[in-house]
């Protein structure tokens, strides 16, 4: 009996989890979605980085969304709001007290990472991810692994930081080799990948493959060697 109370207690606590995060966040616009450390601060270079990447995406009306930690996540919300851009949040209780980003115009804490994790898909029609942890690794691969079941449709994932993510592509496309994943589903995970370190190009690449992005913001000027849909780049990381 005690178990069976247990087991229903938990059921409400993720039903509520949902409800509430749905309810919160029904009327925000398809959000661009920023994957990032929690652990970088204003010290670290990637602190800019990720703050210019925030304010491009601001200046273009792009909503954002992150996980509303400090770190990256906090520079890129903090970037988005100077440029007058809209930034939510799906926050994370945790039983240790983690900086709270004050660059947040809503959020929602969440119990539960997995619905936590629908709930920074779920309104997203583009990623941009920044250098990560486990956390952020976590949240990417939920994301690949959506795709390649096509569970969810492909969308424009930008990897900025080339120098800190090539290893990781480049051991993904070791999957191919190995047979663990078939290169028809690599084909379909990394259509619409780019790695940059150019804040303009990823403007370029999410406007040019996301059609609820298309439209936003300021005109951006074609990059030569842009195509829709894999970019040069990431077909070098994933196919050489």
């Amino acid at each position: 009996m005690v178990r069976i109370k247990r087991q229903v207690v938990l059921l409400m606590r993720v039903i509520w989890d949902f409800i509430h995060g749905m309810y919160a966040f029904h009327l925000v616009d398809p959000c661009v979605t920023v994957f990032g450390s929690a652990r970088l601060t204003s010290e670290s270079p990637a602190y800019d980085v990720a703050r210019n990447v925030g304010r491009a995406l601001g200046e273009n009306n792009f909503t954002i969304m992150t996980g509303g930690g400090p770190g990256l996540m906090e520079a890129a919300s903090r970037g988005a709001r100077e440029a007058g851009g809209k930034c939510v949040a799906c926050r994370i209780r945790l039983s240790f007290e983690q900086g709270r980003n004050n660059y947040i115009d809503q959020s929602v804490a969440f119990r539960y990472f997995f619905v936590r994790k629908v709930m920074l898909v779920r309104h997203s029609c583009a990623l941009v991810v920044l250098p990560g942890g486990l956390g952020t690794l976590d949240e990417l691969f939920e994301v690949l692994t959506l795709i390649q079941t096509e569970k969810i449709p492909p969308m424009p994932i930008v990897f900025v930081g080339r120098e800190y993510w090539q290893a990781l592509l480049e051991i993904i496309q070791w999957m191919v080799s190995a047979g663990t994943i078939s290169a028809n589903e690599m084909d379909r995970v990394t259509s619409l990948m780019l790695v940059t370190d150019d804040i303009g190009e990823m403007i370029a690449h999410l406007k040019a493959n996301s059609g609820q992005l298309a439209g936003a913001g300021k005109p951006v000027a074609s990059v030569p060697g842009l195509p829709s849909g894999r970019h040069s780049e990431a077909a070098k990381a994933t196919h050489s």
